[in-house]
């Protein structure tokens, strides 16, 4: 995937899908299939890189970063980007938004949003304007119906509900593949190591939202070869996010013996096991360990 956010432009025609699109769930992903449909154009995504823009600028807080975003778009086929901070394209008119950014930068034939899609300084730009304006400079536009499931519909606001209440199989159902991180693995305290489960800890970014505290299932790629884990989300007073909230994961690796410090490792969770306990000792830790590693096997 090129990235040409920094300077340069598509050098070939290409079909652009617009959108913050946060978690990239299946909504979102109907919107890029809708760009990757058009014969003889390139598939071009113009969003916002959520991991640069002002706070003053940024929504809720997202589903995944803007890296993991990336990787998705391109195992997709996104074949072109342009993510800029939301501060440098706020000021432009709708028009100049079409113009500047679509055709100057993007090269586009075509261009499709969702229902719901605003662009120019102050929200202007409506997909009726996309149409019209498009039109001036040859360009075809296209709103992709919106996408529901189970009668509701597909949106970043309802995946968030759902994450945070750890009801993970739930979300990862709208979002179409299992919430996943890749992160540096930081130093922990390595109490997992005297009782016989070392585990990796990594950071969830101040941008993302935290899932539910507790236990869940979960899949760890290392090299390439998906291994099963046990991962807590929970506070851990030696390493803690800067926002003070201390939200870190730490997983145990099941079958898996390796130093991985420095490291950054994926982590999907795929069911929440139990909510977080208190123990009175490290022999009860263990022994609880040892049951979630089980239910994890299942």
């Amino acid at each position: 995937m090129i990235d040409i956010t920094n300077g340069g432009k598509a050098a070939e025609k290409t079909a652009v899908a617009l959108g913050y699109f946060d978690g990239l769930h299946l909504g979102h992903v109907g919107v890029i299939s809708a760009a990757m449909a058009q014969p003889g154009l390139k598939p071009a995504v113009f969003t916002f890189n959520c991991d640069t823009t002002l706070p003053k600028f940024r929504g809720p807080e997202d589903i995944i970063s803007f890296e993991n975003k990336c990787e998705l778009m391109e195992k997709i086929g996104v074949k072109y980007i342009y993510a800029p901070d939301f501060a440098e394209v706020c000021t432009l008119t709708d028009e100049e938004f079409v113009k500047k950014i679509l055709i100057d930068r993007l090269n586009a034939g075509f261009a499709c949003c969702g229902s719901n899609f605003r662009f120019g300084k102050g929200g202007s730009g409506t997909p009726d304007r996309l149409a019209e304006i498009g039109a001036k400079y040859g360009m075809r536009a296209e709103v992709v119906p919106d996408v529901c499931l189970d009668g509701q519909l597909i949106s970043s606001t309802r995946i968030r509900e759902h994450i945070r209440k750890g009801e993970i199989e739930q979300a990862n159902r709208l979002l179409g593949y299992e919430l996943w991180y890749r992160l540096p693995v930081v130093r922990g305290n390595e109490i997992g190591r005297t009782i016989s489960f070392p585990t990796i800890n990594q950071i969830i970014p101040e941008t993302n939202i935290v899932p539910r505290y507790g236990v869940y299932k979960s899949y760890v790629e290392v090299d390439g070869k998906q291994y099963h884990g046990v991962t807590n989300i929970g506070v851990k007073p030696t390493v803690t996010r800067r926002d003070g909230t201390g939200a870190v994961m730490e997983t145990h690796i099941i079958d898996y013996s390796g130093d991985l410090y420095g490291r950054n490792i994926a982590v999907a969770l795929v069911r929440f096991i139990r909510p977080e306990v208190k123990f009175s000792g490290l022999d009860e830790l263990k022994q609880q360990i040892a049951r979630d590693k089980e239910n994890a096997l299942h």
